[in-house]
């Protein structure tokens, strides 16, 4: 396996090529070129250290299938109780932005630098990066954001500061799914939380299959949730 360093053209190697931690490649940029190449490849950016940006394809990948998302009592009670609002690209900078101050146990700071929001930020002005919120008491208490690509949603980060906030928007994005031809939400890397939400481990070859299989037929195009 090797580590490659990116071209200034917006190509990748196979990713089936990572090494065993998932990395693939280092540098490039974060043109939404680049960006979308990246994902319709199985390969996302991590983070940058000095200048450098990482790529990776971790094997094995978490994805969660809509149709399995886990509704817990408690959750089904929440959502019931209708005192979360759930809304759909109405403020997307606010949650990247949120999301970038979650602590993240372990690190010194976190990976979704002023480079990734502005790059991210292109992303949903273009009409592929999208934005699920939830507001609570008409405050933004949760949420998420990701890419959409074909029939993949492609999930980047979460956060929330009301509990379950972030819950209720998990739901909200799966059900949308499944009502909108989404085969499966990315969540790239495995989390206890989201397991117990339903997601679970495949293998990268799995995944790639899936992936190609998402994106046939389907140029990457914008889809408005």
């Amino acid at each position: 396996m090797s580590v490659y360093l990116l071209p200034e053209e917006p190509v990748f190697p196979p990713a089936c090529e990572a090494e065993s931690d998932g990395l693939i490649a280092i540098g490039g940029d974060l043109s939404v070129n680049r960006l979308l190449a990246a994902y319709s490849n199985g390969i996302f950016p991590w983070f940058i250290d000095d200048d450098d940006i990482f790529w990776f394809s971790p094997d094995p990948r978490m994805v969660l299938f809509p149709e399995n998302f886990k509704v817990s009592e408690s959750l089904r009670r929440i959502i019931q109780a209708k005192k979360i609002e759930v809304r759909f690209d109405t403020a997307f900078n606010q949650v990247i932005e949120a999301c970038s101050k979650v602590p993240r146990p372990g690190q010194d700071g976190t990976w979704i630098s002023p480079e990734f929001i502005t790059a991210y930020k292109e992303l949903h002005i273009r009409g592929y990066a999208h934005s699920v919120e939830a507001f609570s008491n008409g405050k933004l208490a949760g949420g998420l954001y990701g890419l959409i690509l074909g029939h993949a949603f492609f999930g980047e980060s979460m956060f929330f500061s009301v509990s379950n906030a972030s819950k209720v928007a998990m739901y909200h994005l799966a059900k949308w799914s499944l009502a909108s031809g989404i085969r499966f939400i990315d969540c790239q890397v495995e989390s206890e939380h989201l397991s117990k939400l339903g997601a679970s481990l495949i293998s990268r070859q799995e995944y790639l299959s899936l992936l190609e299989d998402s994106l046939r037929g389907c140029q990457p195009e914008t889809k408005r949730i």
